[in-house]
C-alpha cells in the first residue's frame, strides 16, 4: 500500500506542471503561429522545439518536486511555496508574451522568474542535492529564453 501512495504521489507531482504548461499553451494556441511571423534574432530556434524542451523540463520539475515533498525536512513548506510561485510566475509569462504582446513586460517577467527559480534550487539542494540540480537545464534555458525575450523585444518594438 506505501508503494502504491508513493508512485500516486509521483504521477501527481509530474502531472501538475504538465498540466499548468499543457494549459498555458492552450491559453496561447496562437503561439506557434505568432512566433513564425515576429521578428526574432539569428540564434532563435525553431517553434517546434519549445514544446519538446518544455515537455522535458516539466518531468524534471515533477521529479524534483516529488522528491522535496517525501523528505522530512523542516524546509519542505517554503520548497513548496518557491515551487509553487515560480510555477505561477511560469505559467503568466507565456500569457504577457503571446497573448498581450508585451515583450518587455514578459522580459521582466522572465528575469522575476529566473529569481524565483534561482531561490527554489538552493532551497531544493538544501532538502535533496539532486532536487536542486534537476533545475538547472531550467535555469539554463530560462536564462536562454531572456536573452531571445530581450533580443525580440528589440526587434518588435
Amino acid at each position: 500500500m506505501e508503494s502504491r501512495k508513493k508512485i500516486e504521489s509521483f504521477l501527481i507531482s509530474v502531472m501538475i506542471p504538465l498540466f499548468i504548461g499543457f494549459l498555458a499553451g492552450a491559453l496561447t494556441s496562437n503561439s506557434q503561429e505568432l512566433y513564425k511571423m515576429m521578428e526574432k534574432p539569428s540564434f532563435s530556434p525553431p517553434a517546434i522545439l519549445f514544446p519538446i524542451v518544455w515537455t522535458i523540463l516539466y518531468i524534471l520539475m515533477g521529479i524534483s518536486y516529488y522528491l522535496v515533498i517525501q523528505s522530512d525536512s523542516d524546509l519542505k513548506d517554503k520548497a513548496v511555496k518557491v515551487y509553487f510561485t515560480q510555477l505561477l510566475l511560469n505559467f503568466f509569462w507565456s500569457i504577457i508574451f503571446f497573448n498581450l504582446q508585451n515583450y518587455l513586460a514578459a522580459f521582466i517577467w522572465i528575469l522575476l522568474l529566473i529569481a524565483a527559480v534561482i531561490a527554489m534550487i538552493v532551497v531544493f539542494c538544501r532538502i535533496k542535492k539532486i532536487a536542486g540540480c534537476l533545475q538547472i537545464p531550467y535555469l539554463l534555458w530560462l536564462l536562454f529564453a531572456a536573452v531571445l525575450n530581450f533580443a525580440v523585444y528589440r526587434l518588435n518594438r
